[in-house]
């Protein structure tokens, strides 16, 4: 299920996700607007904006957190497993700019740019595809980790939480968002929590984090004009011991 990740449509709809002014990603007068914007969201309302000197997005897709990140973070790194989405970030951190597609109904489809934000620092991110599974050594001591609906998409979760110990440097911050939609596609069944997301975590990070915040998080997918997915991903905040 990993290609799922690389084929146009996806990119196409992820672009739109992070990118899409409100108006484009849901064009109706009533309904769930509180849920748009959410790659924003997980770093305003999630990380504040304390300045940081090493700060590592994880699962970054196609790089809207990365950019906010670099707002106030002197050193971003942006990590994805698909090459398509870590394509698509680096040509918006380059070039400013990318067109894609956004679907309309059946085959129809317009055209839409996706705009690096105006006020954000490219020079400052480094993208880069990698496995969250299984990073390098010299990936460790971040003063901020963020990992935006990463964990229920990989294959063992249990090996990144085993390294986020490592991951955040003593004192520094892990921001953690899922909408615990567990998948045997993504996910085999027996490396699901075996109580709630949220216990999982509990246990798993306790021993060397303390958790700070915890809220909820709605975001909206666009799929086309008619159809949307709707969740609410558990969002919590936790600092290195």
């Amino acid at each position: 299920m990993d290609r799922i990740y690389e084929t146009a449509r996806l990119l196409d709809e992820y672009l739109l996700f992070h990118y899409g002014s409100e108006g484009e990603v849901f064009p109706w007068r009533s309904g769930p607007r509180d849920a748009l914007n959410f790659a924003v969201r997980t770093v305003t309302e999630m990380a504040g904006a304390v300045p940081r000197n090493r700060t590592l997005d994880l699962g970054c897709a196609v790089g809207r957190s990365s950019f906010e990140l670099s707002r106030f973070c002197h050193h971003v790194t942006g990590i994805d497993f698909s090459h398509s989405f870590i394509g698509a970030a680096e040509t918006l951190r380059t070039a400013g700019r990318i067109e894609y597609s956004c679907r309309e109904e059946a085959t129809i489809t317009r055209r839409l740019t996706a705009l690096r934000p105006f006020d954000s620092k490219p020079e400052r991110i480094n993208f880069q595809q990698g496995d969250a599974m299984d990073l390098s050594c010299g990936h460790c001591g971040y003063d901020l980790v963020h990992a935006a609906n990463l964990l229920c998409r990989l294959a063992e979760p249990s090996l990144l939480i085993a390294r986020l110990p490592d991951l955040v440097a003593p004192g520094g911050t892990l921001i953690l968002t899922t909408p615990c939609t567990w998948l045997e596609e993504f996910t085999p069944s027996r490396e699901w929590p075996r109580a709630t997301t949220f216990d999982w975590l509990q246990d798993s990070l306790t021993p060397h984090f303390s958790l700070t915040a915890q809220r909820d998080l709605p975001f909206l997918i666009r799929e086309h004009a008619r159809k949307f997915q709707y969740s609410i991903a558990l969002g919590t905040v936790w600092q290195r011991r």
